[in-house]
């Protein structure tokens, strides 16, 4: 049995319909907060379960019986997402489950300036502690965030970012589509792998991809940081969100974020999505 949380979400829903074209309906079930946002896959057949991170009690029943279980992060800023996750693996330990597979990021570390990283560091400091075999699934940074993190360019002309450094853009549905590869492999992926394309531009490599994409001149710029979080309270905004943000900025500087490999492209069976096809449907 394959145990999926968050598939009422959108990386670990495509997760769920890759696998639903892979293996039998009757070896799928999805945990949901609220089960009636998984009608869907209820409509399909597949077994719907209650499960809430934040009441861990009704974790091991939703956990039951599972070979492999796919653990969503926590994505809101205002969660502790590593004490969700710790209910989570707890439960799983207590549910006797055969493997956790998790949704972490390809800049995972403890010492990164973007907070996620440091909770997914954290989480899979848990996972290798609790005894069970564990894969986590270190996607890359999520291609369509480019869509919020290099400002309003299409509309200034000017590219203006409060740091710069390499990225291995991923699309989030190739990472779907590469979990329910691995998930139904039944080969063992143990520890992290990483899943991101074989390049990482930096912003400003990004600002020549949009120039060749749209046949406009683009301007690029780093400015100062705190002028930055200025300019983001400015246009609405919370400082608290501009300051989470600015991590990213200053994980790529660092290099957190410049790891690449070809395992997403060999699980894909093609060359995963550009930041240039991104930028030009968008």
């Amino acid at each position: 049995m394959i145990v999926i949380t968050g598939a009422t979400g959108a990386l670990n829903g495509a997760t769920t319909d890759h696998l639903l074209r892979r293996i039998p309906t009757t070896d799928i079930a999805v945990v949901a907060r609220d089960v009636a946002k998984a009608a869907r896959f209820a409509d399909l057949g597949v077994e719907v379960r209650y499960g809430d991170f934040t009441d861990p009690a009704s974790l091991p029943d939703a956990f039951a019986g599972a070979d492999q279980l796919l653990i969503v992060s926590a994505s809101d800023p205002k969660d502790d997402a590593v004490a969700l996750h710790r209910a989570a693996i707890d439960a799983a330990v207590e549910a006797k489950v055969g493997r956790v597979l998790y949704t972490s990021h390809q800049g995972a570390a403890a010492n990164s300036p973007f907070r996620p990283g440091r909770d997914h560091a954290a989480t899979e400091d848990l996972l290798a502690a609790s005894g069970i075999p564990w894969t986590a699934l270190r996607n890359g940074f999520y291609l369509h965030s480019i869509d919020w993190l290099l400002g309003p360019w299409r509309e200034t002309g000017v590219i203006s970012v409060p740091a710069d450094g390499p990225v291995s853009w991923t699309s989030r549905a190739d990472a779907a589509e590469a979990a329910a590869a691995i998930i139904a492999s039944g080969t063992p992926y143990d520890g992290p792998v990483t899943l991101t394309r074989r390049s990482a531009p930096t912003f400003e490599e990004i600002a020549r991809l949009a120039e060749t994409v749209t046949g406009r001149q683009l301007g690029f710029e780093v400015v100062d940081p705190e002028q930055w979080v200025r300019s983001q309270v400015a246009a609405g905004s919370a400082e608290p969100m501009a300051r989470f943000t600015l991590g990213m900025y200053d994980a790529a500087a660092a290099g957190f974020f410049a790891g690449t490999d070809p395992l997403l492209e060999s699980l894909l069976g093609r060359e995963p999505r550009t930041v240039q096809q991104h930028l030009a449907a968008a």
